[in-house]
């Protein structure tokens, strides 16, 4: 009884963010570890708990934002000239408390760049996957006729579109973009969006995973190949999102050698390397405090 009253008094003291509505509170979820890490503040909380899939070290990030159209962040690389190591791209941003890799890239070792997009795979070297790229308001790329598949972080949060007209998507005067391949929209309000016969999802690897449980609220599952391990496949990761976790979306973000989990501690300045972070990414996507008025 005590426990629900005092939720009543919590939902009770909950304002009304910038766009107007009820900031929804922390959620609560029977999946649940001890704590690796954690991070208490008024506008931003975390808990990373490490666990095992398949006997494979994994780190679930449980993740609440006050104002996430505010608090979510972007630090790039520069565009068409190189990557950079996350932790570099962190150093930009020392408000964050939490950070991943993000997009997926093109470069000399990996040129695939899809057949429809215009001009020579080298015009699209060291820049993300997607049809649409826009970092701080600003477009950076749009290639229209050619759907988006990606995130966009719109005022009220992080969304997903799958094979979106740019037009449309631009509708929603996205703030911030992060893409990588085409079929990577894992689930869509519960349904597996990833075929199964897809070879690339059937392979074992590192990930970073990114979920949207509600506006204020998101999950991260960072599988890592410690101890000699293999990782796991984006079938294992849609297995255990579906078995434990009700979503409105979940979507991969590049994985491998690119995946990257860091966070600060509270009160703390030094940002921390708890994942990956040793190969140079094009774009991070970074948690951080509500900014200043």
């Amino acid at each position: 009884m005590k426990r629900i009253i005092c939720l009543l008094l919590c939902l009770m003291a909950l304002p009304l963010w910038a766009g107007g509505e009820e900031v929804l509170p922390p959620r609560e979820y029977e999946f649940t570890h001890k704590a690796y890490r954690q991070y208490d503040s008024t506008t931003l909380k975390y808990k990373m708990e490490t666990f095992k899939i398949q006997g494979v070290r994994c780190y679930l990030t449980k993740v609440w934002l006050w104002d996430p159209g505010k608090q979510i962040r972007k630090v790039t690389s520069e565009w068409r000239k190189n990557i950079m190591l996350p932790r570099h791209m962190a150093e930009k941003l020392p408000e964050a408390a939490l950070v991943i890799n993000g997009s997926g890239y093109w470069n000399p070792t990996y040129p695939d760049v899809p057949e429809n997009y215009p001009g020579v795979p080298a015009d699209y070297f060291y820049t993300p996957w997607g049809s649409l790229t826009v970092t701080d308001g600003k477009v950076l790329r749009n290639l229209e006729g050619i759907p988006y598949t990606g995130l966009t972080l719109e005022e009220d949060g992080l969304h997903m579109y799958v094979g979106e007209e740019t037009g449309k998507v631009l509708e929603h005067s996205p703030i911030q973009t992060w893409s990588f391949r085409d079929l990577c929209p894992l689930q869509l309000n519960g349904k597996v969006l990833a075929p199964p016969d897809w070879e690339w999802a059937g392979k074992k690897a590192r990930r970073t995973v990114i979920g949207r449980v509600d506006r204020n609220n998101y999950l991260i599952l960072s599988v890592t190949t410690e101890d000699g391990g293999t990782g796991i496949t984006l079938h294992d990761v849609n297995n255990f999102f579906q078995k434990y976790f009700e979503l409105e979306w979940l979507y991969n973000l590049d994985g491998g050698p690119s995946s990257a989990l860091l966070a600060r501690k509270y009160g703390k300045k030094k940002m921390n390397t708890v994942m990956g972070g040793s190969a140079k990414d094009v774009d991070i996507m970074a948690f951080t405090e509500l900014p200043a008025e």
